[in-house]
Parts: structure tokens; sequence; C-alpha cells
């Protein structure tokens, strides 16, 4: 089963954002933040992962936002 690019980049920026409240609750916590760099990891992976799936030049930061809608609108209807 193959994943669309822009499926695994949306998760892997949803996943990235998701490591951020991690990272900082282990920051003010004075401990060391494993699950915020297991997480941050595995974003990296996803995005990088979809960065190399499709032509060169595909993905640039100003078009996070509309592959972001265009994904969350595929899969709501």
């Amino acid at each position: 089963m193959d994943l669309d690019p822009d499926l695994i980049f949306v998760i892997g920026i949803v996943v990235g954002l998701l490591a951020i409240p991690s990272l900082l609750g282990a920051f003010s916590e004075s401990r060391t933040p494993r699950a915020a760099a297991i997480m941050v990891m595995i974003a990296a992976g996803l995005v990088a992962i979809a960065v190399l799936q499709k032509p060169p030049g595909s993905y640039s930061i100003g078009d996070a936002p509309k592959i972001f809608f265009e994904v969350v609108g595929d899969l709501v209807n």
C-alpha cells in the first residue's frame, strides 16, 4: 500500500507540532526530553520520506499550508 507523499508530509508536520508541548514540559521540569526527541526524529523521518518521494522542488515552506488543507479536505470528503 503506497501512501500519498502529501499525507506522509502532513503526518510528519503534525507529529512535529505535537512534540513541542512535550519538549517544553520536559525542559520546565528539568528532565530529559526523551519522548519529544523520539517524536522529533519520527517527524523528521516522515518529512524526509515525503520529500524524497516527490520531484525536487515540490515542497516549499509557502506550500505547506496549502498541502495541509488539501490533505485534510481529502480526508474529510
